[in-house]
């Protein structure tokens, strides 16, 4: 009985109050689209720069008569292996050697015209090694030695490209969270000043109820009310626009932005729940301490 008084006293609140009520409905409307885009663009961005740091390899390339003036032993390149598999290099996902032949195969396919005129194969064996994370690439090289006693030429993970892919991708991750927590902040102000313009234009009602002996909680409650009702509406129609600038606007823009299936946003059904959650918790809590200072009569 007491939660059907409270309701129908925040739906006539509501009412009475269309214009505050729709001023508060539209900034939060306003708030919730620019979070939700920032949510999507920004978890794709940690995404991409995640995938990038994935593609991060580290390759050992043995000894030739050509490279070195001796080729390496199977005893080396065995006992290389031994030392960069995971079981012995923490940092180190996985290992894959490639033959001399294999990669001889590989470079005829992406240029045909470089191993046309060849009279033997000149490519190295080698070991293409996956880090468990596109950071340890350095320090996987560090760790493999080098030298024609040990019958490994050269380590190389593309030192200068690795060092801008992880300076770039680092930015992107600084930036996303920056901007999620500066958006954060600024939806609250928002949101609160609207919700603090709306019950000051009501103050007198307050005083009224509070002068024939309502208790706080009984005041307060109707505010609260209003105010998750405001911050659902709010939500919900961005979470609309936010499901029409996906089907329409997405897909246009993700054609010119990359073609990797890897990379991708935040499910677009948490993005909602997070929308959703965040504009009635905000909407509620705003209005009811917002109120608290008027209802010291």
């Amino acid at each position: 009985m007491r939660f059907r008084t409270v309701a129908a006293e925040a739906w006539r609140s509501l009412a009475a109050n269309a214009s505050t009520t729709l001023a508060a409905t539209l900034t939060v409307l306003i708030a919730m689209f620019i979070l939700g885009l920032s949510i999507g663009l920004g978890t794709w961005a940690l995404s991409w720069s995640n995938h990038v740091k994935r593609e991060l390899v580290v390759h050992v390339y043995f000894c030739t008569e050509l490279s070195c003036g001796k080729a390496s032993t199977a005893a080396q390149e065995e006992k290389i292996g031994n030392l960069i598999s995971p079981s012995k290099m923490a940092e180190v996902k996985s290992i894959r050697f490639v033959s001399k032949a294999d990669a001889l195969k590989v470079m005829r396919k992406r240029s045909p015209e470089l191993t046309k005129q060849l009279p033997g194969n000149p490519l190295p064996d080698a070991f293409e090694i996956t880090p468990k994370r596109g950071e340890d690439v350095e320090l996987i090289a560090s760790k493999i030695p080098t030298g024609t006693a040990i019958g490994v030429e050269k380590v190389n993970y593309g030192k200068k490209t690795a060092k801008r892919i992880l300076r770039v991708a680092r930015i992107v991750e600084i930036v996303f969270l920056l901007a999620v927590v500066v958006l954060l902040a600024a939806s609250t102000l928002l949101i609160a000043n609207t919700i603090r313009l709306s019950i000051f234009s009501r103050r007198r009602e307050i005083e009224v109820m509070k002068l024939v002996g309502a208790t706080n909680w009984f005041v307060r409650g109707p505010f609260m009310l209003e105010g998750l009702i405001c911050g659902l509406a709010g939500s919900a129609a961005a979470v609309v626009l936010l499901v029409l600038g996906k089907e329409i606007a997405l897909p246009a823009i993700l054609g010119h932005i990359s073609d990797s299936s890897d990379a991708h946003a935040l499910e677009f059904f948490w993005t909602t729940l997070i929308l959703l959650g965040f504009g009635v918790l905000l909407g509620a809590a705003g209005s009811g301490v917002t109120i608290r200072r008027f209802l010291r009569v």
